[in-house]
């Protein structure tokens, strides 16, 4: 049992850092310096759902962390 639950967490956290990856902001390297934080933009499609399943794999990750750590 051990094992199945280390190997989602495994996969749910390369998940997490592929989705986080996707979700890039467009804003170049302006903002590293300060820029592009001028105007406020919501997500829209593919934007919208990219994070709508980070936060759900955030939350499976969560919740079989806690049942690995009671088991």
């Amino acid at each position: 049992m051990h094992n199945v639950l280390m190997t989602i967490t495994i996969i749910l956290s390369v998940s997490i850092i592929g989705f986080i990856l996707v979700q890039g902001r467009g804003a170049g390297l302006g903002s590293a310096w300060g820029g592009g934080g001028e105007f406020f933009q919501t997500r829209r499609g593919i934007e919208k759902v990219t994070l709508q399943l980070t936060v759900v794999f955030i939350v499976l990750f969560f919740l079989v962390s806690l049942v690995n750590l009671v088991l």
